[in-house]
């Protein structure tokens, strides 16, 4: 067999050691700004570490949750912002976490690009290193891998891994919801990371620019499109070891019709009134520019309400002053009444209102 006369090499291929050891360097303070008992080796291990004991458990139950961010990026890209994406791919994972009444412990993150850029990706991790410090869950490890030919010019991808965990017994399982319970809604920063891909087909099919000024807030239209995903973790714990809490749920694709019903047990209904709030500006021109329909609207998007909690009458002005001591703007959007059979989410409201178009309802109990 011939030899080649050339002489390869791994950077020739596209693949660059050095910038990935340079990554390395930089990822490394801003993992150990995440640091919290039970986490407190550095990176550079093959795989990371956690001390349960060390964290306060003695009985614990480990919940995990993965998720990405989705199309979010080419906005992220499009407008040359990195440094928020990361906090969305962290919320996605630990607001999964929390619903189900789990403490954050620890994040893991898988960054995938075709060429990689030190400077580009140190902001990415930068914002990872931010959400997780929001949600105090300590970064500890992941991996970034540069493969030219999988994916074209800037674009890159992110996936995130997070275990939580809570104490055999306490765990969040929706069987205590009852008729009477009320609905409280956590206000949304925006879109979070659902719909993105027909936020940018209404973009760039309505002639718009990333670089435009927003046309309902003070900064450019893709900073604003490109607002992070709410953390709820340290509010909706605290309700939940108050004891407050009987059921929350995480307001991601599929809106209040997909994600109330998942939390909720048997011969139940989530009555939701869209007259509780009001739809955010982010959302009204949205819908305007893309003439989308309420239904789609409320199937896309969460519509300003990022997190459900279930709650009994008797707590729930407790429980909404506590959301609000944390931060929340909270809302009573609802209560729970009797239902015959799978558990289901109707939504009501009146003329004038956005959510007054009321053919969004008919299919509540089959999606």
């Amino acid at each position: 067999m011939a030899t080649s006369k050339n002489s390869y090499t791994y950077k020739q291929a596209g693949v660059d050691i050095d910038a990935g050891e340079a990554l390395v360097d930089n990822i490394k303070p801003l993992a150990g700004s995440t640091r919290r008992p039970g986490a407190d080796a550095d990176l550079g291990g093959f795989g990371g570490l956690f001390d349960l004991k060390a964290a306060g458990y003695a009985d614990p139950i480990l919940v995990a949750a993965n998720d990405g961010v989705g199309t979010k990026l080419k906005v992220a890209i499009d407008a040359q912002k990195h440094d928020t994406v990361g906090i969305d791919l962290v919320a996605m994972c630990v607001n999964d976490l929390v619903v189900q009444g789990a403490e954050p412990l620890l994040f893991l993150d898988y960054i995938a690009t075709g060429k990689l850029d030190v400077k580009q990706m140190t902001e990415v991790v930068a914002g990872i290193a931010e959400g997780c410090r929001q949600a105090g869950a300590a970064l500890i490890g992941g991996e970034t891998a540069e493969m030219p030919g999988m994916y074209q010019g800037s674009d890159y991808d992110l996936a995130g891994f997070s275990v939580g965990a809570a104490e055999r017994g306490e765990l969040l399982n929706g069987a205590d919801i009852a008729v009477g319970d009320i609905i409280l809604g956590l206000a949304s920063s925006g879109p979070h990371s659902n719909g993105y891909s027909l936020i940018r087909r209404l973009v760039s099919g309505e002639g718009h620019s990333y670089a435009d000024k927003s046309p309902f807030s003070d900064q450019t239209l893709g900073e604003a499109l490109l607002a992070p995903t709410k953390i709820y973790v340290r509010s909706c714990l605290a309700a939940v070891k108050a004891g407050y809490v009987k059921g929350l749920a995480h307001i991601t694709g599929g809106g209040f019709l997909e994600n109330i019903p998942r939390v909720m047990p048997e011969n139940t209904v989530a009555k939701i009134d869209t007259t509780s709030w009001s739809l955010p500006p982010v959302f009204e021109w949205l819908q305007e520019q893309g003439n989308i329909a309420t239904r789609e609207m409320a199937r896309t998007f969460n519509c300003g309400i990022g997190m459900v909690a279930i709650v009994g009458k008797d707590n729930a002005a407790a429980a909404a002053e506590l959301l609000t001591a944390h931060g929340e703007t909270v809302y009573t959007i609802g209560e729970v009444a009797a239902g015959d059979g799978a558990p289901v989410c109707e939504v009501s409201g009146v003329a004038g209102t956005w959510g007054s178009d009321m053919d969004w309802t008919a299919e509540t109990g089959s999606e």
